[in-house]
């Protein structure tokens, strides 16, 4: 679902259905209708979430495209929406020059509909998810350099929401940091110059759904369904199919924003015990030991590790006689060393995976790995990268929340200064020597 700032809580591969569209669900649109007194005028749908659908609009004030958002019209998607607005306000207000690469609230209003009163929100227009950017790359891995180009922009965002503002993301994924522009420049309607839609085409004006829109749907559905499928294969290396080479994403604008705060939080107001999404999750979250700022930085080093290799750095599934849970720690473990047991039994929840000297109760047998040797025999990153790039991403992901680096320590990390020019590598003076003063106790310096 590109160019939809609310990604995350939705799917990129389905449509809602029609059966959210009723008293308390969706608002049904068409193309050309009009919100906020004629001000926002609906060009195309851009995707949806789970609470809300999101449109492609024309600001006839501004004359500019905006994405708008419009909440289920039910009174717990209106309290969530309220919750919405109120952090993206703190978040516009603090950053009146837009450069803290977190998505911009341009408005927001109510609009009545058929199925009640929807809460509106009017967001700048942003270009593809970086999962689409994943995708795209045929899940190959990004060039480092590419993947530090991104990694800047997100701590920029996270030592903003953090420091200044207080604000937990609690989902941070590539689904919910969109590129500031689409990848290719057609889907763009600026850069495709597409001319506005103005007022309402003809046909269809009850804007009921027709059989042959439900058709098509279905038949589009389909067909992603297909791709995905080959897509999959094919980076794999399927049977009799010769894996395609990743693209080149040169030329690609690589900047991006942070986007989707329906699950934020204030650090001292959290609303709920779990929270991310499972492949993005903390072990402090899993065993309900207490979340606060450190969990946005795991799920930035889980991204961080996506896109440079294309594959997710955690993906559990229940297995017989263990749950999901207990073999997301085990992978965590195998791969970053044993928990130390004050965390693993310091949790609520500890006792339902760990015995009291800290080893999990149903999964005995470990096979521990590192992270840097993953990379090359995996991935096969180079030694230097391999060990340069663990080395940054190392430190974050400590077991102890309060040990991880902070968004601002980890923009000072030499990895994030390191130049890779044809298989060499060029430090900017910006490398240890700047770096390593106060940084030793958190051990962030680069393993020699």
């Amino acid at each position: 679902m590109s160019n939809c700032p609310s990604s995350s809580s939705g799917s990129e591969e389905e449509d809602e259905g029609m059966d959210s569209y009723r008293k308390g669900g969706y608002h049904a649109v068409r193309v050309g209708d009009t919100f906020a007194a004629g001000r926002y005028i609906a060009q195309q749908k851009l995707g949806w979430g789970q609470f809300s659908t999101v449109w492609l609009a024309y600001d006839t004030q501004s004359s500019k495209y905006v994405a708008l958002k419009i909440q289920k019209s039910a009174p717990q998607f209106a309290q969530a929406a309220l919750h919405e607005i109120e952090i993206l306000c703190a978040i516009a207000d603090g950053d009146p020059s837009n450069e803290k690469s977190v998505v911009r609230l341009v408005d927001h209003f109510k609009h009545a509909g058929p199925n009640g009163q929807h809460l509106c929100m009017v967001l700048e227009f942003l270009g593809d998810s970086l999962l689409r950017l994943i995708k795209y790359n045929r899940y190959k891995g990004l060039e480092l350099d590419k993947v530090r180009e991104i990694c800047k922009c997100i701590l920029t965002a996270l030592d903003y929401l953090h420091e200044k503002l207080g604000i937990i993301h609690t989902d941070l994924k590539p689904e919910n940091i969109l590129l500031c522009n689409t990848i290719n420049p057609s889907k763009d309607p600026i850069r495709s110059g597409r001319t506005p839609i103005l007022e309402r085409p003809e046909g269809n004006p009850n804007g009921g759904v027709s059989m042959s829109s439900i058709e098509k749907k279905l038949k589009q559905r389909a067909r992603r369904a297909i791709a995905r499928i080959s897509e999959r294969r094919a980076s794999m290396g399927g049977v009799g199919m010769v894996p395609k080479p990743a693209r080149c994403l040169d030329g690609i604008d690589l900047r991006c924003k942070v986007v989707d705060f329906g699950n934020a939080c204030w650090a001292d107001r959290p609303i709920a015990e779990e929270i991310q999404t499972r492949q993005y999750r903390a072990p402090e979250v899993i065993l309900q030991s207490g979340y606060s700022y450190a969990a946005d930085m795991w799920s930035f080093a889980c991204t961080a590790f996506e896109l440079a290799t294309g594959e997710m750095m955690f993906a559990p599934k229940t297995g017989q006689g263990f749950s999901e849970d207990e073999d997301h720690l085990a992978l965590m473990m195998e791969l970053l060393g044993k928990m130390p047991r004050k965390v693993a039994t310091g949790g609520a929840r500890s006792k339902d995976y760990f015995d009291r000297y800290g080893d999990l109760k149903r999964i005995r047998r470990l096979k521990y790995g590192t992270l840097d040797r993953l990379l090359v025999d995996k991935y096969k990153f180079s030694d230097a990268d391999a060990r340069e790039f663990a080395g940054f991403l190392r430190p974050i992901f400590d077991f102890e929340p309060e040990k991880r680096p902070t968004p601002k320590q980890c923009l000072q990390h030499p990895w994030l200064n390191t130049v890779n020019q044809a298989h060499g590598e060029l430090k900017s003076e910006s490398s240890d020597e700047k770096v390593n003063v106060g940084m030793t106790n958190l051990q962030i310096k680069l393993r020699k």
